[in-house]
């Protein structure tokens, strides 16, 4: 697999059309055949892999910061009679299997994305004008209203179980039960049915909200989402305008060598030998006013950093998955970095659109934090400034390490976090709980306790007493708690400990998000290596050869 860029740009999309009208935006999928990331598939019939899914994160993200005038996103396919045919099975079947895994939790993520998205106003609608099968129609599923061509032949299906012997890899099962709610019986039948359903039984069913008839399909599409994006509207009434002016995504600078990425506020050191991926977020300078956030765009300090964690998130989980253990370090002043934080807040309270994207954008990137199979280890020393969004780091760790004091003839202050009002909502983990209450549980004490120290420096022995740090070695002990903690990481099972931090991470109330990067990642990750999908027999290697897969038949 080449190496892989998870930057992207309209103008030179080869599988996505996008085009805007006043609040209307369209958003075309137009695969090109050839344009596979890998070599040894060809991508027929809009069916994708990453480099389709890539795109259309980018259209999404886009969309948000750099036309924020658009409240509707109709998506829809330039093909006849097919919107689109799933992930790409020749690519499935020739890819590793981390690779599968890590292709479906970014299309997960993505759509996670595109359902934010429509729960901050720019509500999308999937206009279905052929038909959509398995991962196509879950695309469809992440949008908020479906409209399916009435043509005789368009039909929705997720036939993963009876043709490819998997499940549907991108959430389609929890949301056809939790987000459409689907009967449970007509979904076990619809997803056992390969051929799908087609027509007025798909409304029926909840499959989908309305049919069309191809002469009005246009038309229709157009009305459900003007009255969409007008029932979920949710910006104040002072500023939703066309005149809005967005923010213009430009690339993002990254110096990759052999052992280190290197942006503008973000330094990740590379350690293969001990296993490790060390993060190195620098804080901002000074706390820019709203007006200098919109002036600077792109370059503004809350908006970069995120935006470049988000990319090496991404980056280090394909390219390098030996490194199993990622450092989690800040560096500047947390004074700083909470006063860009009441900036936000204040600005999103006021209804202003780019801090609210902002803070959304931090959200899903903490998310995707969160869902990566790597042991996350927070280090807090003198310098760092843990405090407020930066702190969500720490807290998003498995583990928080924090000296006491100061290292030896080293002058300046000891090592502080600070909560701040970031953590206690905005910021949210996929169950919709804050990481604070996940770490302690609703409604706790121990909550209540790390919420009043708010806006207050906490050393080394105050956090230890309120439980928002693991340990806090002194400087003597610091470097050797430092690498018995990663050769014990590195001495277990990468696969038990990916099990264990899911586990953790997504401890307490649940929800659809919840449900789709923890149970349904753990089956579909088991059933991709049992041999009835993936062994030479299975009916992933056999689909599209004429010969029917051959099952072990034991239950397990």
């Amino acid at each position: 697999m080449p190496d892989i860029s998870f930057e992207a740009d309209p103008a030179t999309y080869r599988h996505w059309r996008l085009h805007i009208e006043g609040e209307i935006a369209t958003l075309i999928m137009d695969v090109d055949p050839g344009g596979g990331l890998a070599p040894g598939y060809e991508l027929k019939k809009n069916s994708y892999d990453l480099a389709v899914y890539i795109e259309l994160a980018d259209a999404v993200q886009r969309l948000r910061f750099s036309h924020p005038q658009v409240r509707a996103v109709i998506m829809t396919s330039a093909l006849d009679r097919m919107f689109c045919a799933g992930a790409n099975i020749g690519m499935l079947a020739q890819a590793e299997h981390a690779f599968k895994v890590n292709f479906c939790k970014f299309c997960n993520e993505t759509l996670v994305a595109i359902e934010d998205a429509s729960e901050s106003g720019q509500v999308y609608v999937a206009a279905l004008n052929g038909t959509a099968a398995g991962g196509g129609y879950e695309l469809a599923l992440a949008c908020e209203q479906i409209l399916l061509a009435d043509d005789g032949s368009s039909a929705v299906s997720l036939p993963e179980v009876p043709l490819l012997g998997v499940l549907p890899g991108t959430g389609g099962l929890t949301r056809l039960t939790d987000k459409r709610r689907v009967r449970r019986d007509l979904a076990d039948l619809f997803a056992t049915t390969a051929e799908g359903v087609r027509g007025q039984r798909a409304v029926d069913w909840r499959l989908a909200d309305e049919i069309a008839r191809p002469t009005e399909f246009a038309a229709a599409a157009l009305r459900l989402a003007e009255r969409a994006a007008a029932q979920r509207d949710r910006r104040p009434a002072t500023t939703r305008t066309t005149s809005e002016a967005g923010v213009e995504l430009t690339p993002l600078a990254c110096s990759a060598k052999e052992d280190s990425l290197r942006y503008a506020h973000l330094l990740v050191d590379l350690d293969r030998r001990a296993g490790t991926a060390a993060l190195s977020i620098g804080g901002p300078a000074q706390a820019p006013s709203l007006a200098e956030t919109h002036a600077a765009g792109a370059a503004a300090w809350p908006l970069a950093a995120a935006r470049e964690l988000d990319d090496a998130i991404s980056r280090l989980r394909f390219a390098e998955p030996d490194l199993g253990t990622w450092l989690l370090k800040t560096s500047g002043d947390a004074a700083a970095v909470l006063a860009t934080d009441e900036m936000l807040l204040a600005g999103a309270a006021a209804g202003d659109w780019l801090a609210t994207q902002i803070i959304g954008l931090w959200r899903r990137t903490l998310r995707r934090l969160d869902a990566t199979s790597r042991s996350l280890v927070a280090l807090i020393e003198p310098e760092s400034c843990l405090a407020g969004t930066l702190l969500e780091l720490a807290l998003a760790a498995d583990r928080q390490y924090m000296l006491d004091g100061l290292h030896d003839d080293v002058p300046g202050e000891p090592a502080a976090i600070t909560v701040g009002p970031m953590n206690a909502g905005p910021l949210t983990a996929a169950s919709g709980n804050t990481r604070l209450a996940i770490r302690f549980g609703p409604g706790s004490p121990d909550l209540d306790a790390a919420l009043a120290a708010s806006g207050r420096p906490l050393v080394a022995a105050e956090a230890t007493g309120l439980g928002l740090v693991t340990a806090a070695p002194d400087d003597l002990d610091w470097d050797d708690e430092l690498r018995l903690v990663i050769a014990e990481r590195s001495g277990f099972s990468p696969d038990a400990l990916s099990g264990l931090e899911a586990s953790l991470r997504f401890a307490g109330e649940e929800s659809t998000s919840t449900k789709i990067f923890g149970r349904l990642s753990a089956w579909q990750n088991w059933i991709f290596l049992r041999p009835n999908a993936s062994g030479p027999q299975g009916a992933l290697r056999r689909y599209g050869t004429g010969q029917r897969a051959d099952f072990d038949r034991k239950r397990v």
